[in-house]
């Protein structure tokens, strides 16, 4: 009863805070338009170029976007440290630098360095440039690439919900451990632990072996979780929506069931029984293909591609009170983006979850494979 009173007042905050900030969205994206120049903005460009923006990654993080009374873009957000590798060795500094300004090509001078952020990269200009050079295919000419290792927004996200996850599961164990009954958010972790533990490890890995891998599904099931749950919040984290995010789980799993697999698993694998031998080289090939690189690629391809229309989709239901708003004025565009948007974000927080059971689950699936006694079975 009190964790569904908690969620009504949670529901109903959320609502009011999404209205109120679509609602003063709406009007400041309409003093724009009217205080530039006289002159009509491109709103579907705009859209558009905002909703790429939200699904990539950034070197800052940007909460909201207003116009002041000057008429002059102001962004709220704070910045977050550039360190790259350059020809002079490593440069840090902060994103603030830029301006917030991904393609105006605001050239950083460190070290006696200078760079510049072009298309969301960062480049080291030659020594001699005063500004940024391009050629016909828009690729700059006097620039180029440096080593990243920059503390992104996907890479705050995944920080910052690795030291969420940690603390939660530090206090759940050290409540097994006094035998105490869970309290608080640990009584939510854990039904979803046993569940992970009896419905996905167990079942899909056998008796015999899935207590040695249950800490993995456990690690990708919750982080991937609360992940999709963080990137829909006002914070923008679209961490499971990055390839290389979703590469570095899938490869997680590949090396997993790769090095636990049997000497059955294997043999199955590269030499079939029961077929004729002109054939089993061919298969080989095939059953490698599928086990190194289609598992891994269906992994990495469904959780990016699921996220990202997700985030896709909210973003445009809530661009609507922008193309709308001079037929069905501010308050009429407002109201249907809202009603369109927290519906489909409800839906969306189902899918966060299905997405995570279905990585797990699937990951659960190869490593029972793997580990399975083929020749036995045989």
């Amino acid at each position: 009863m009190k964790i569904a009173q908690k969620t009504i007042k949670f529901l109903t905050i959320t609502a009011i805070a999404l209205f109120t900030t679509a609602s003063f969205a709406v009007n400041s994206d309409q003093k724009h338009d009217t205080e530039n120049d006289g002159g009509r903005v491109n709103t579907k460009n705009e859209v558009d170029a905002y909703i790429l923006h939200h699904i990539k990654d950034s070197h800052d993080f940007s909460l909201w976007s207003y116009t002041n009374d000057a008429g002059e873009r102001k962004h709220v957000g704070f910045p977050l440290p550039i360190i790259i590798w350059t020809t002079e060795g490593l440069v840090t500094f902060m994103s603030s630098e830029f301006h917030h300004n991904d393609d105006g090509h605001v050239i950083v001078e460190k070290k006696g360095l200078k760079f510049a952020k072009i298309h969301s990269k960062i480049y080291e200009l030659d020594q001699e440039a005063t500004t940024v050079s391009f050629d016909a295919d828009h690729h700059a000419t006097n620039a180029h690439k440096v080593l990243d290792f920059s503390i992104t927004k996907s890479v705050f996200g995944i920080i910052l919900i690795g030291l969420l996850l940690l603390f939660w599961f530090s206090r759940l164990a050290k409540q097994y451990k006094t035998k105490q009954v869970p309290t608080g958010f640990a009584r939510v972790l854990e039904p979803l632990v046993l569940y992970v533990r009896d419905e996905i490890a167990r079942p899909n890995i056998g008796d015999k072996h899935y207590r040695r891998f249950t800490g993995y599904l456990l690690t990708v099931f919750f982080f991937i979780w609360v992940l999709n749950l963080a990137g829909l919040t006002p914070l923008g984290f679209n961490v499971t929506g990055q390839l290389a995010v979703t590469a570095c789980l899938a490869i997680f799993t590949l090396i997993i069931y790769s090095a636990s697999g049997t000497k059955g698993y294997w043999m199955h694998m590269l030499w079939m029984p029961g077929v004729p031998i002109l054939i089993r080289p061919i298969l080989a090939i095939i059953e490698l293909a599928g086990a190194l690189i289609i598992k891994p690629f269906s992994l990495l391809v469904r959780l990016f591609a699921n996220i990202s229309a997700g985030h896709i989709v909210v973003m445009s239901l809530i661009a609507i009170m922008f193309t709308l708003k001079e037929s069905l004025g501010v308050v009429g565009a407002t109201g249907l983006s809202f009603v369109l948007s927290f519906f489909i974000l409800l839906i969306e927080v189902l899918v966060a979850f299905l997405q995570a059971y279905i990585f797990t689950m699937l990951s659960a699936l190869f490593i029972g494979m793997a580990v399975d006694d083929h020749a036995e079975a045989h």
